[in-house]
């Protein structure tokens, strides 16, 4: 996706990994080298309270800091990352965000603890790379009527209960039909989540800058049906094929998940706005595949 440069950063969120309570040092020195430049803080509700007591902190929940900061600070790993992501999809903002990685690097908190402040000098100076990424608006309907709707990072999931069968999937892109998937699930992701379920399930590696959406069966009945990537402006449907004996779910980002009924039909298309990301300069989207995948490794 395209890239561009940060406006003037006035007010930063902050939002730390549920229980890292190894971040509270870092996030009381962060507090304090913000400050001392006259940007103002907003501390996640959870986050707040891995600090000492504070009379003049300000907090908020995630939904606030979504649409009331300039930058968002994340600290923790990629599924901090992408929970935060989507509460900026739901409120389609335009906030970018910086992950900082506590542990090995991720896919998406690529920044570590040792390049925060070269980071967060860029952010504040407006010379930070930032990167869209394409973010899905996905829809559960049921009698013509939504009744779930989330926007999502990385991908949208109809995936089978513990104890069924595989189920029988019937798929369309726009209006056209493309086939019937008989398999124990069927995964729509973004190109960031290429690297995610999408990856573990045999489906490509899609660079972010590309304008696409995978379509990545789950352990298929039969082996000709093959992952397959369709342009970014389709609208996927999804109807499933269900009985009693079945048990059907549709997750979002792993964040939430939704029972399916018989009847009900599951929609995923490009959402309203990107999530901008910020990237560090010292890393590049195949180093970190490097990394992560330990390409050319013995």
């Amino acid at each position: 996706m395209a890239s561009d440069r940060l406006p003037p950063v006035r007010r930063v969120g902050i939002l730390a990994k549920a229980n890292l309570h190894e971040a509270a040092p870092h996030l009381v020195e962060i507090a304090g080298w913000l400050a001392a430049r006259k940007v103002g803080i907003v501390f996640e509700s959870a986050t707040a309270a891995l600090m000492p007591p504070a009379a003049d902190r300000m907090v908020a929940d995630r939904t606030s800091l979504a649409a009331d900061v300039d930058m968002l600070l994340v600290l923790g790993g990629d599924g901090t990352l992408i929970g935060m992501a989507d509460c900026i999809g739901e409120a389609a903002s335009r906030v970018p965000i910086l992950g900082v990685n506590f542990g090995s690097l991720g896919f998406l908190t690529e920044v570590t603890l040792p390049e925060l402040y070269p980071s967060l000098e860029a952010a504040l100076g407006g010379t930070a790379h930032v990167e869209e990424r394409m973010m899905l608006e996905a829809s559960a309907h049921r009698a013509n009527e939504v009744i779930s709707r989330h926007v999502v990072l990385n991908d949208v999931v109809v995936t089978k209960g513990a104890l069924s069968r595989m189920i029988d999937l019937s798929v369309s892109v726009g209006t056209e039909f493309v086939t019937r998937v008989k398999a124990d699930g069927l995964i729509v992701a973004t190109p960031t989540g290429s690297t995610a379920y999408n990856l573990a399930a045999g489906g490509p590696i899609v660079q972010p800058n590309v304008d696409a959406i995978v379509l990545t069966p789950i352990a298929p009945h039969t082996l000709t049906n093959r992952p397959i990537v369709i342009p970014a402006t389709s609208r996927v449907r999804i109807q499933p094929t269900i009985d009693a004996r079945d048990d059907v779910f549709v997750t979002f980002d792993g964040q939430e998940e939704f029972r399916v009924q018989a009847g009900d039909e599951i929609t995923a298309e490009r959402a309203r706005e990107p999530l901008r990301l910020i990237k560090p300069a010292t890393r590049s989207y195949f180093g970190v595949l490097r990394t992560k995948l330990k390409w050319g490794e013995r």
